[in-house]
């Protein structure tokens, strides 16, 4: 068995092509990461990979829509994205 301290993945993603990772692949990538109000990405596109993002607690604004605690979102190849908390937030990614 082994264990991990979250804290230190880079930006709470734990399974992917990052340094540190917990599972180290190209195929896949997950984190849980922590926003505070206001925090935002500005518009992206994923070329390549599906995203699914799961908000676990608060709220945000994903592309001018409002989404709750509870919501699951998919995005496809190609989509654009932008982010925006609205509230302190937790999500899975």
């Amino acid at each position: 068995m082994e264990s991990y301290p979250l804290h230190e993945m880079l930006r709470g993603w734990f399974v992917g092509a990052f340094t540190p990772s917990v599972f180290r692949t190209q195929d896949v990538e997950v984190a849980v990461q922590h926003f505070k109000a206001g925090d935002y990405e500005v518009k992206h596109l994923h070329k390549i990979a599906t995203e699914i993002t799961v908000i676990v607690s608060g709220a945000v604004r994903i592309n001018g829509t409002r989404y709750l605690a509870g919501s699951i979102i998919k995005l496809l190849p190609g989509e654009s994205t932008d982010f925006e908390a609205l509230e302190r937030t937790l999500l899975l990614q």
